[in-house]
C-alpha cells in the first residue's frame, strides 16, 4: 500500500497503526534545520543527520511541519512538538533573506541545531570565477574582458540573492563599465530611474563612460547653481548623476523618487555613519544600492558596517549593536569576514588582468642630513609635547609636512582641510634642494632622457612648483608640465589629462592624490613618483593605478621616496601591509593605533 506524501499525518503519533508495513523507531532523533541556497533563495529544511557506514547524511522531513522522517522502511521520529516550535520562529518562513540567514548563523535559535550549506558563505572572489554571462549584453558598446563578464554575472546573481553588494575591485579593473553593463544586463524599470552619486571629480568620467559604452541610456547631471528644483525633472532621463554634497542639499527632492539603482561611487566617502553624506545616502528609496570603492575598509570595522548596511540594510544590526559585537580586533575581523565576504567582490589587477604589462614598485629610502635630522627631532619632540598621544594625528601631520620639504608650513593646523593650507614659508632660509628633491630631480632627468612621461603625486600642492622651479634652473625643461589639485576646476581636469596624453615629448603631470587619485585614466605615463607618502594607504594605491590599468601597454615604474627613520617610513610600512592584505575585504587588523604610536616614536637618530 502506498500513500501520497501530502496525505501523511504530520504527527508520527497519529500514524503508528496506519502504516503497518513501516517500522516506527523508538529512538527520538536530534532535530536539525539545514539552511541551503536554492535558486536564489535560502530555504530552511527540518530533518536529522543519520550516520550509515561511516557517512553522515541529512534526511529531510516531508515538510517543516512534520515531526518525523523516512529512512527506507523505517519512520524515525523527531521530538513530537518540534513542528509547533518551528511555527514560533523565523524558520516558519519558506524562504529567508540573506540578513535573516546571518542572524540565524550569529545567534542561532534555542532548541534547534542549525546546519548551513558551505556555499552560502562562499567568498565573492571565488564564486565569481564560476559565473559567466552566457550571451552578449544588448546595448553595450564594448568588448568585455573575461573577468569583467564574470563580475557582471556575479553582481546580477548577488542582487537576486542578497538584495545588494559592494563592488571593491582594485583600481584599473573597470568598475564603471561593469556597473553600466550590469544595468543593461539586468535591466531596469523606466519608472524607477538610476541615481549615481560620486565626488565632483568623477562627474565627467561617468558622463563620458555612459556616452561611450551605453549610448542608448540617457543621463542628466544634477549639480551646480543651474540645477532643477523639481523632482519630476529628474525623471526625464534614465540616469541622474550627482555629487554627494548635492545629495545632502537636495535630499528632499531625491527622496521623492523611487530609484531602481543607487550607485555610490568612491563610497569610502560614506564610511563615517555619522556624516551628513552617509545619513542622506541611507534615506534614498531604492531597490538596489551598490557602493563602489577600492577600499571598503580604511580605518576601522565601522567603515565596513557603514557600507554593508547601505548595500543590505540591517545585515549586521544597528551601528550600536555592531560596535558592541565587533570591537576593532583581529578576532572580530575574522568573524566579520566570514559574514560579508560573499557580498564584496574585491579582485586585484595581478590576479585577473595577467595581460597587463609589468609594474615595478621601487622604494627609495633616503638618509636625512644632520641638520635636517636635528630639525626633525625638534619638531617631533615639540609635536609630542604639544599634542601628546591624544593629538597624534596632528603631530604626525607636522612631521609629514617637514618630510615633504622643510620650507613648507601649515597655515591653519586647526582646519579640517589643513593639507590644502600648506604652502612655502616666506620667512625661510632653507635651500630648496633637499636630499629628496635631489633624488626626484635625478628620476626626472632619467625619464626625460628616456623620453618617458611622468606622474608626480604629492599631497601638498606647493611641492610641484618647487620641483618645476629647480628643474628649470638646472636646465631640465619639459615641454609640458601641468598640475591637477583641489583648485583645478572639475571640467578642466580631463582636458589637462588629454593634453598630457597627446603631447609628443616627455611630460610631467603633478597630481594631488585627493583630487586626481581616482577616476582618471592616465596610461600615457610610465613613470610614477610618490614624492610624499600618505597616511591612508588607499590613496597611494589608487594613485598608482592611474597609470597601471587597462589600456596600458608598456611597463610601469612606481617610485616611493621616503626618509628613513621618519613618519614616512611608517607610512611605507602601512602601504606594504595594505598590499599584503590582497583580496581580503576585512583586513585582520586596522593597525591604526599601533602605527600612530610608531610614527611618533620612530627617529632618524635610530633611538
Amino acid at each position: 500500500m502506498t500513500f501520497a506524501l501530502d496525505s501523511l499525518p504530520k504527527d508520527y503519533r497519529e500514524i503508528q497503526s496506519e502504516f503497518s508495513s513501516y517500522k516506527l523507531s523508538s529512538r527520538i532523533l536530534t532535530p536539525f534545520v539545514k539552511i541551503e541556497a536554492i535558486d536564489g533563495t535560502y530555504q530552511p529544511q527540518l530533518g536529522a543527520f543519520i550516520i550509515k557506514a561511516g557517512k553522515k547524511s541529512f534526511f529531510p522531513a516531508i515538510s517543516n511541519h512534520h515531526n518525523w522522517i523516512f529512512d527506507g522502511k523505517t519512520l524515525k521520529p523527531l521530538p513530537h512538538d518540534i513542528a509547533d516550535e518551528i511555527k514560533a520562529t523565523i524558520l516558519n518562513k519558506p524562504n529567508l533573506g540573506f540578513s535573516e540567514v546571518i542572524e540565524l548563523y550569529r545567534f542561532g535559535i534555542e532548541g534547534f541545531q542549525l546546519h548551513f550549506d558551505e556555499s552560502i558563505f562562499d567568498k565573492a572572489n571565488h564564486s565569481s570565477l564560476e559565473m559567466s554571462l552566457g550571451k552578449a549584453i544588448t546595448g553595450l558598446n564594448a568588448n568585455l574582458y573575461p573577468y569583467q563578464e564574470s563580475g557582471i554575472a556575479w553582481m546580477a546573481n548577488s542582487l537576486n540573492n542578497y538584495g545588494g553588494l559592494i563592488l571593491a575591485d582594485e583600481m584599473g579593473l573597470g568598475k564603471t563599465i561593469q556597473i553600466i553593463a550590469l544595468i543593461l544586463h539586468k535591466g531596469f524599470d523606466n519608472s524607477k530611474p538610476i541615481l549615481i552619486a560620486c565626488p565632483t571629480t568623477l562627474i565627467a568620467n561617468w558622463a563620458r563612460e555612459i556616452e561611450k559604452f551605453a549610448p542608448s541610456l540617457t543621463y542628466l547631471v544634477h549639480r551646480g547653481y543651474g540645477r532643477t528644483g523639481f523632482y519630476k525633472d529628474l525623471l526625464r532621463a534614465n540616469i541622474t548623476i550627482t555629487t554627494y554634497d548635492t545629495l545632502v542639499n537636495d535630499l528632499t527632492m531625491f527622496r521623492g523618487i523611487d530609484w531602481g539603482y543607487f550607485i555610490c561611487d568612491e563610497a569610502q566617502a560614506l564610511k563615517n555613519p555619522e556624516s551628513m553624506r552617509r545619513i542622506a545616502a541611507g534615506e534614498i528609496s531604492t531597490e538596489f544600492t551598490i557602493p563602489v570603492t577600492g577600499t571598503p575598509m580604511e580605518n576601522s570595522l565601522v567603515d565596513l558596517w557603514s557600507l554593508s548596511d547601505l548595500a543590505v540594510p540591517g545585515l549586521l544590526g544597528s551601528k550600536e549593536e555592531f560596535e558592541s559585537a565587533f570591537p576593532d580586533n583581529e578576532d572580530s575581523a575574522m568573524q566579520l569576514s566570514h559574514y560579508i565576504d560573499p557580498l564584496i567582490l574585491k579582485r586585484q589587477v595581478a590576479d585577473v588582468a595577467s595581460d597587463l604589462p609589468e609594474r615595478s614598485d621601487i622604494d627609495l629610502p633616503i638618509d636625512m642630513d644632520s641638520s635636517s635630522v636635528e630639525e626633525y627631532e625638534k619638531i617631533r619632540q615639540e609635536a609630542e609635547d604639544n599634542y601628546g598621544r591624544a593629538g597624534a594625528l596632528v603631530a604626525v601631520s607636522h612631521l609629514s609636512v617637514f618630510c615633504a620639504h622643510p620650507s613648507l608650513r601649515i597655515k591653519d593646523p586647526e582646519s579640517q582641510d589643513w593639507e590644502d593650507t600648506v604652502d612655502v614659508s616666506l620667512n625661510t632660509n632653507n635651500n630648496l634642494i633637499t636630499q629628496k628633491v635631489e633624488l626626484c630631480i635625478d628620476l626626472l632627468k632619467e625619464a626625460k632622457a628616456n623620453k618617458k612621461k611622468v606622474l608626480i603625486f604629492s599631497i601638498y600642492n606647493a611641492c610641484g612648483p618647487i620641483l618645476q622651479k629647480i628643474c628649470n634652473e638646472n636646465g631640465i625643461k619639459f615641454g609640458y608640465w601641468d598640475y591637477i589639485n583641489g583648485s583645478t576646476p572639475q571640467e578642466d581636469r580631463q582636458k589637462i589629462v588629454d593634453k598630457f596624453t597627446n603631447f609628443d615629448e616627455p611630460s610631467v603631470l603633478v597630481l594631488n592624490p585627493k583630487a586626481a587619485g581616482a577616476g582618471l585614466n592616465i596610461t600615457a605615463a610610465t613613470v610614477v613618483i610618490h614624492f610624499t607618502q600618505n597616511w591612508n594607504p588607499a590613496l597611494e594605491m589608487q594613485a598608482s593605478a592611474r597609470a597601471h590599468r587597462r589600456g596600458q601597454t608598456l611597463p610601469v615604474l612606481v617610485y616611493r621616496l621616503y626618509y628613513k627613520g621618519t613618519v614616512e617610513e611608517t607610512m611605507i610600512e602601512r602601504s606594504k601591509w595594505k598590499r599584503e592584505m590582497g583580496d581580503l575585504a576585512v583586513p585582520l587588523s586596522s593597525r591604526e593605533s599601533d602605527d600612530m604610536n610608531n610614527a611618533l616614536k620612530i627617529s632618524p637618530l635610530g633611538v
